[in-house]
């Protein structure tokens, strides 16, 4: 069950989209303190005890953001900014209230862009559009332009289409790229893994022949010892038998006269 604090933000939020929908003039100022009072409930909803799913504060926030967004763009002085600060808004990806066959932010977002191409075209052609909307103000100002001026109308909207194209093949390609790099970079790590743990083997290995080293390097050099010993004893005795005979010799064949 929704808390009472979500439900009263959820109907806010719809009423803050229908404003923003069909938006003119006087409205502009409520629409903003409505969305600041938007945030303000996020942040309570938020910390509340019986706050929604993180999916669904998720997409709390990035309506809201959306919102803002849209009235951050429409302060900007030319169309043409206008237009390249809708290209970066994210509108809803799920309906707002139930009876809603497509997110109000996205029907927003599509009339927005509408809005900012049509004063673009405007701008550039030297016309102004009428203030009963920029699709029929559009029509009705072809129909009343000569021939020359309609095809470069239309050579116009090729152009905005040839660039709503690039854009969309560029982000295509980014994506591709920052997919790339995403799989580069988990078979760099996939290797560096395996590298470390090979090294560490090989460490292992070698503290393991360093003890084998060590210990057969302290029994050679007790058995150096052993011999040493075993070896200078024998000095000892040979020396003393070669002393003992010579002694023996001289007593038993004196010195001749």
């Amino acid at each position: 069950m929704a808390s009472r604090l979500e439900i009263n933000f959820v109907r806010l939020l719809s009423r803050c989209e229908s404003m923003a929908s069909d938006r003119r003039g006087e409205a502009e100022w409520r629409l903003e303190k409505y969305v600041a009072a938007l945030e303000d409930m996020l942040v309570a909803l938020r910390k509340s005890q019986s706050k929604p799913t993180h999916e669904v504060v998720t997409e709390y926030t990035r309506k809201v953001d959306f919102l803002k967004g849209l009235l951050e763009a429409e302060k900007l002085p030319s169309p043409t900014e206008k237009a390249l600060a809708n290209q970066f808004l994210a509108p809803g990806r799920t309906p707002t209230i139930a009876n809603e066959r497509m997110p109000a932010s996205k029907t927003v977002h599509m009339q927005s862009k509408a809005r900012c191409t049509g004063e673009m075209r405007n701008e550039l052609l030297g016309t102004r559009s009428s203030g009963k909307g920029t699709t029929d103000g559009d029509l009705r100002n072809r129909r009343g332009l000569p021939l020359d001026e309609r095809q470069s109308a239309a050579e116009l909207d090729a152009v905005l289409q040839h660039h709503h194209n690039l854009q969309e093949k560029l982000a295509e390609d980014m994506l591709n790229l920052a997919r790339n790099l995403k799989n580069n970079t988990l078979a760099a790590q996939n290797i560096i893994k395996q590298d470390n743990q090979t090294l560490s083997q090989s460490m292992r290995q070698a503290d393991l022949n360093f003890e084998k080293l060590k210990t057969e390097s302290d029994r050679l050099e007790q058995h150096a010892k052993k011999s040493v010993n075993w070896l200078l004893w024998l000095m000892l005795i040979l020396v003393s038998f070669t002393f003992i005979s010579m002694i023996l010799f001289i007593r038993i064949f004196p010195r001749l006269r």
